[in-house]
């Protein structure tokens, strides 16, 4: 429910900061707006202003549009959308994008100011025959820069890693946690592919991030559960799973097998081996074994607190959306070579998911995911498809050319194959959406 709330809230201002902006560049350039939407379908609300527009919420809020005074018989000429100049009307198309970038600036300026605390990109471990372990990058590595280009958290890191895909190498920059001095490291990405479905993508390339230590020692068994009636009690000490080592990401890959588990462990002193079967849970729709681990929190050398006073923080906002656009374009254009797999494309459940395990966090974190997600709203209405943003600034591109407008006959068409593929598009994110979760 908490997920389903903060996708409705994402969607909602983010789909009203992109109309406002459309609006805004409207009502200066002297055009009459009919009706400002959020949302689409059945009109649940409804005001109208003392310039006669109307205020609608509707059913479905996943879009909305802004309404201008074009071909309706009311209205006077000067107040028609059409009868303005080219350059009025790419003012107008373009305030769309540019509202969502000016609300990602704005919302990245206040999580500076009031602080958000994060984890600093360190190596925790670095798995066998690897990328990085060809690379020879060390454990308790803390990575300073991914192609010359500063990070400071696991966020920028996998942005700015995911942004050299395609490349045959990347160079890593940084320094040993307990050492200042510079070390640099160059993974080879040649035979590195990205899979939505798979692993992520620090993971693919064998980089483990620093984190709290789980400990082999049973912390607590559920009453009832596959591990209690294996024999487990809370205080056991796990030696190992299927003949390897303890490790808890290995567990619980193997637990997602559902196939019984041989473990070693150590209770009351003394060695003892069990099977444990893990058990199918209709709710999580996964399979559960009971058992909760001791954990050690991150050690605080491995935090850190991204916090700026108000002119700084306005300076990195800025740096901040400027680098998330940068990416985004990378990460599409590597869509279209095929360097990165369409399946690394999310839809709205990945978009709720997201709203919903940030907000749980905290405020900021919701607000920065906010912020994120509005860069790529700008970026994506940018295309130039028809009905995009993107496309009819081509259209009118074409107009300022030729002076004058492409025929209506050549805009349906466009807008025929633009509304397919938008719609294809958005049908197979929410295909790979229901393959993943």
């Amino acid at each position: 429910m908490t997920s389903i709330l903060a996708f409705f809230v994402l969607i909602c201002v983010l789909v009203a900061v992109h109309e406002y902006g459309h609006f805004w560049a409207a009502r200066k350039c002297g055009v009459k707006v009919l009706r400002f939407s959020i949302g689409f379908g059945k009109v649940l609300y409804k005001k109208v202003d003392k310039q006669g527009t109307e205020w609608v919420f509707s059913l479905i809020p996943l879009g909305g549009y802004v309404k201008m005074l074009n071909d309706e018989p009311e209205g006077q000429d000067h107040e028609r959308y059409d009868n303005k100049s080219v350059y009025q009307r790419m003012f107008i198309i373009l305030a769309g994008p540019v509202a969502n970038f000016l609300f990602a600036i704005l919302a990245y300026w206040a999580v500076f100011v009031a602080g958000v605390p994060t984890v600093k990109p360190v190596v925790g471990t670095v798995v066998p025959h690897s990328i990085a372990a060809v690379a020879k990058l060390p454990d308790d590595f803390e990575i300073k820069s991914v192609a010359g280009r500063p990070v400071q958290d696991w966020e920028e890191t996998v942005l700015a890693l995911v942004g050299a895909v395609g490349s045959s190498r990347v160079e890593v920059s940084g320094n040993l946690i307990d050492d200042q001095r510079r070390q640099d490291f160059v993974l080879d990405l040649s035979g590195w592919k990205i899979d939505g479905n798979q692993e992520n993508p620090l993971t693919q390339l064998g980089i483990r991030p620093q984190s709290g230590k789980i400990e082999p020692t049973i912390r607590a068994v559920s009453e009832g559960s596959a591990a209690q009636q294996a024999g487990l009690k809370a205080g056991d000490k796990i030696l190992s799973i299927n003949g390897q080592p303890f490790d808890w990401l290995f567990l619980t890959q193997e637990i997602k097998t559902g196939q019984p588990l041989d473990l070693k462990v150590e209770q009351a002193g003394e060695p003892r081996e069990l099977v444990l079967n893990p058990v199918w849970n209709e709710k999580e729709g996964r399979y559960l074994v009971g058992l909760s681990p001791t954990f050690q929190p991150l050690a605080e050398k491995y935090r850190t607190e991204l916090k700026y006073d108000i002119l700084s923080a306005f300076g990195k906002s800025l740096e901040k959306v400027g680098s998330l656009i940068y990416t985004i374009i990378q990460f599409i254009g590597n869509l279209i070579t095929g360097d990165l797999s369409l399946k690394n494309m999310g839809g709205p459940i990945s978009m709720a998911k997201g709203a919903g395990s940030t907000v749980e966090i905290g405020l900021v974190y919701y607000l920065s995911y906010m912020a994120l997600i509005s860069v790529n709203l700008g970026v994506m209405n940018l295309f130039p498809i028809v009905p995009l943003d993107g496309g009819r600034l081509v259209l009118l591109g074409v107009e300022a050319v030729r002076r004058k407008p492409v025929s209506e006959k050549i805009q349906l068409v466009f807008q025929q194959l633009g509304m397919a593929f938008v719609l294809g598009l958005m049908a197979f994110a929410l295909f790979n959406d229901i393959i993943r979760f």
